[in-house]
């Protein structure tokens, strides 16, 4: 598939019907998975990047996540590889903003593999913007490849145990 067809099946409505429906698998997901420790919450707008907000209970930190989804359907994802396009214009790195890069199994409705990646590390590891403006994620999904996104890498039941790891890190208090 041509850059060209991949950047028009980003903007056709059964790309952003599928995207939103990952966002919510992510979301109920990790409710279910932690027995409602985790709580969630969505934008209404979605112009600044942050497509899930997670928080757990009787804790005042919250974590942000802006989510890019592949489909099992899709050339790269049989292919063994997730690529995802982020717009440097609006990404803006901040401690409490994780990238979440997720391929979804449409048959089964499942998180295949996930790459849970604080905002400030994406920006050190990802190459300059493309002439487009965008930071291109490029990660295997195979098992032994040892590529630089390899230790953001996690199973379906490994993501919400990360996402409460990353809240108590947001819940330390930040050094003088």
């Amino acid at each position: 598939m041509s850059t060209a067809d991949e950047e028009y099946l980003d903007k056709s409505p059964a790309a952003a019907r599928m995207g939103k429906a990952a966002e919510h698998l992510v979301a109920a997901a990790a409710i279910l998975a932690t027995g409602g420790e985790l709580n969630v919450s969505t934008s209404l707008v979605d112009d600044e990047g942050v497509d899930l907000v997670f928080h757990r209970r009787g804790s005042s930190a919250t974590l942000a996540v802006q989510v890019k989804s592949r489909m099992s359907t899709g050339t790269q994802v049989q292919q063994g590889r997730l690529m995802a396009n982020v717009r440097s214009q609006t990404f803006q790195p901040r401690p409490g903003l994780d990238m979440l890069f997720v391929a979804v199994d449409v048959e089964q409705g499942a998180v295949m593999t996930a790459w849970l990646v604080p905002s400030p590390r994406f920006a050190d590891l990802v190459s300059p913007p493309n002439q487009l403006g965008r930071l291109r994620f490029s990660a295997s999904m195979k098992p032994d490849a040892q590529d630089r996104w390899r230790p953001f890498r996690l199973t379906a039941a490994e993501l919400p145990r990360r996402i409460l790891a990353r809240l108590a890190e947001l819940e330390q208090p930040e050094p003088a």
